[in-house]
């Protein structure tokens, strides 16, 4: 299975001139733990995680260095980790190397590049452009929904691929909030991560995952539904 068999899409991102609180509340909001940061251009310029928002000034969770550590320490990480409890900017906190892959990626390189690397999630791209993410959940759920055996043949892969999107187009024809739901399809069946905000939203994707995969035993439903006291939190206006 490569990236693009896993990423979840569409990615929730925002621009360079957001600011450390705009991103604050859309993690909270959306239910999520990072997102890309894009330029004027449409390119990836950083990524910002919560880790980067842990330590605030505004919230009285900055880190103060020992004695010794300001008299010896390293004078950029002390900069640094001054822009980030104190940076009003996203750029100001965001990660500016950002480990990237393409989509045609192999999990387990994708799941050794996290580990090398002791990150959570790596941006997927295409030609330069943003176009999913795989976090180690997205590992899981491949390695959950492959099928015991070998892996398909390529022609094999390039079906599941396209029944991957035809599910997803069917879920949002369907008037479907995906924003949370993620398809997964191994050896032609179709696997449901994720969330929905009600019981109808949970019946009507997987009534449209079965109208695509023709056989309701293709379609291993994992979604669940969001408790009524987060979504309070998610979708607050």
């Amino acid at each position: 299975m490569q990236a693009r068999d896993v990423m979840s899409t569409p990615v929730i991102s925002v621009t360079e001139d957001a600011s450390v609180a705009d991103v604050a509340r859309l993690l909270l909001r959306k239910g999520i733990s990072a997102v890309p940061v894009l330029g004027a251009d449409g390119h990836l310029l950083g990524i910002v995680s919560e880790g980067d928002l842990v330590r605030r000034i505004e919230s009285g969770t900055e880190r103060e260095p020992s004695w010794w550590l300001r008299l010896f320490g390293d004078t950029e990480e002390r900069v640094r980790d001054y822009a980030k409890t104190h940076g009003r900017r996203v750029t100001d906190v965001m990660t500016r190397r950002v480990k990237t892959v393409g989509e045609d990626a192999d999990l387990a390189d994708i799941a050794a590049l996290l580990e090398r690397e002791r990150i959570k999630r790596v941006p997927v791209m295409r030609g330069g452009v943003v176009v999913g993410i795989v976090s180690r959940a997205n590992l899981l759920q491949g390695l959950a929904s492959a099928a015991p055996q070998a892996a398909a043949a390529a022609e094999g892969e390039a079906g599941d691929r396209s029944l991957r999107t035809r599910i997803d187009e069917e879920m949002r024809s369907a008037g479907l909030d995906t924003s949370f739901v993620n398809v997964v399809v191994a050896d032609r069946v179709a696997w449901l991560w994720g969330a929905v905000r009600s019981e109808g939203q949970l019946e009507a994707a997987r009534i449209a995952a079965e109208r695509v995969m023709g056989d309701a035993k293709a379609v291993q439903n994992r979604l669940s539904v969001f408790p009524a006291s987060v979504q309070r939190v998610m979708w607050a206006e």
